[in-house]
């Protein structure tokens, strides 16, 4: 395919064959080696019915189910735009939480050995059942799947000011549990409160440097401060409200007249049966996702009380796999999204802004989108009327988690924000989990790590060995480039104390 550079951090795929729309990169020459197969994924989202802009790709972009791993598209919902669980995947709501400590690394050091011993016995992980919340039956279930954090709060697991700095106010507002099956319901009941396993952690760190003071002190955080971040999702539920919908919609598209080149980007129009169907029950794995973070927030503050004399307060919680309706502006076919600011359509629904070559022709007509982001941040800009009123004024927080042994950042959103407001999610893989396995040990990597300073909690050396730093691409290059290409700036780098694995 061709791919034309635009910039140092921006390449364009023109629209050709069954494209509807160009491919937009964010990315560094580097990012870009080995990604030939998540460019595919770009240039076949782009065939979707009502697309508009362009099929973007961050520069943390790799092969995903259907969608790439760090791949944003939006659909015109009056258009026919569709929404595909491809490009939200399996794991909904997947995000990232931070807490900051009112302590700093040199007071806490002391303390460490026994909070990482409090946390790999306080925070259930793994691949199977547990969690830290034992639900009574189906009602609670029900009642995390329509509130998510607000209902985790209301419990005791959390206070009030959690809900402002999480997104969405805690919980998604359109959640349909009606449309959650009976076997998400199974896998959900016993796993509510747990990290799970994979690329899934809990991470104590110190802010190592901070590049913007003042947007800083603004989110809670400072130079030497300790802070905890969770990277965790859905779990057994969002995966299987993903299985069950990628069926329907896979059996529903012959009857809507949809073909697509891959199956696996099954979809349905945003307005049909299928498609409301699908957003309902994502929305529920949405909350099941946020009240999971909060539960987990809730034990490790429970340990950093009792361990360190420590108390924690939310930064923020963000997810990174998920569709939304929003309103945009919208310049025109095949021209990127254009910068406009103004209030959103209604419940649930937000604005963002977005520059890009079509920006010239002026403000496009404000449209109702339904913006997937997979593997991809939302990055509202300041003065969104979405955030909190005490980050109105900066921005909001992004939060980009690193591999172990290496750094995390905090950003923030930015003025004219590209691909609908959108930035990175994360380091993004270069090898699978088998290949990083064959690479090095478990062991090894443990041993590597301690001789670094950072403590480690591990489920398994197996786990260990598959989440090697060495199979992700070097996140600060990642960062550098999405701040390159006008999606975000870098407010904080933080690095590891001690990590807890699946």
């Amino acid at each position: 395919m061709e791919l034309v550079e635009e910039s140092p951090h921006r390449y364009r795929i023109p629209a050709h064959g069954a494209m509807r729309v160009p491919g937009v990169v964010f990315a560094s020459r580097a990012l870009l080696t080995d990604a030939r197969q998540a460019l595919q994924q770009v240039v076949n989202v782009a065939t979707l019915p009502g697309i508009v802009g362009a099929s973007y790709a961050m520069p943390d972009v790799h092969w995903g189910y259907g969608f790439p791993i760090g791949g944003v598209a939006a659909t015109d919902v009056a258009d026919g735009g569709v929404v595909s669980p491809g490009g939200v995947g399996f794991d909904i709501s997947c995000g990232v939480r931070l807490l900051a400590a009112d302590t700093d690394a040199e007071a806490f050091r002391r303390a460490l050995p026994a909070v990482m011993d409090g946390l790999d016995r306080a925070i259930p992980r793994g691949a199977g059942p547990g969690g830290v919340w034992h639900l009574t039956g189906p009602g609670q279930l029900e009642r995390i799947l329509a509130g998510g954090s607000r209902y985790a709060v209301e419990e005791g697991y959390g206070e009030a000011r959690d809900l402002t700095r999480c997104e969405d106010g805690g919980a998604v507002a359109d959640a349909d549990t009606a449309q959650v099956g009976p076997r998400a319901r199974e896998r959900g009941l016993a796993q509510v409160g747990s990290l799970g396993s994979g690329n899934h952690f809990l991470e104590v760190q110190r802010v190592d440097e901070v590049y913007d003071a003042e947007v800083a002190d603004a989110f809670g955080i400072a130079a030497g401060q300790v802070c905890v971040m969770i990277h965790c999702g859905s779990r057994g539920v969002g995966h299987q409200i993903c299985t069950d919908h990628v069926r329907a919609m896979d059996r529903a598209m012959p009857r809507h007249g949809i073909t697509v080149p891959d199956r696996q980007l099954a979809c349905a129009p945003v307005d049909s049966p299928e498609g409301r169907d699908y957003l309902g029950a994502m929305a529920a794995a949405a909350n099941y996702g946020r009240a999971n973070r909060q539960l987990l927030s809730d034990a490790a503050r429970r340990v950093f009380r009792r361990a360190a004399g420590a108390r924690l307060s939310l930064v923020y919680d963000v997810s990174h796999n998920l569709a939304k309706i929003e309103s945009h502006p919208v310049a025109g076919p095949g021209v990127d999204a254009v910068a406009g600011p103004g209030p959103g359509p209604g419940p649930g629904a937000s604005v963002e802004t977005g520059t890009g070559p079509g920006a010239e022709t002026g403000p496009g007509e404000r449209r109702r989108l339904c913006v997937h982001r997979k593997g991809a941040t939302r990055a509202f800009p300041p003065g969104h009327p979405d955030l909190p009123e005490d980050l109105r004024d900066v921005g909001q927080p992004v939060l980009i988690p690193g591999t172990m042994g290496t750094a995390s950042y905090v950003l923030a959103g930015v003025p004219g924000g590209d691909a609908f407001a959108s930035t990175c999610h994360g380091a993004g893989r270069v090898l699978s989990r088998h290949q990083a396995a064959r690479e090095t040990t478990g062991a090894q990597v443990r041993d590597r790590l301690e001789a670094a300073g950072i403590a480690v909690r591990p489920r398994s050396l197996r786990g260990l060995s598959e989440e090697t730093p060495e199979a992700y691409k070097d996140v600060t290059e990642v960062v550098a480039a999405s701040e390159g290409a006008g999606l975000c700036r870098t407010v904080a780098r933080l690095v590891p104390l001690g990590v807890v694995k699946g």
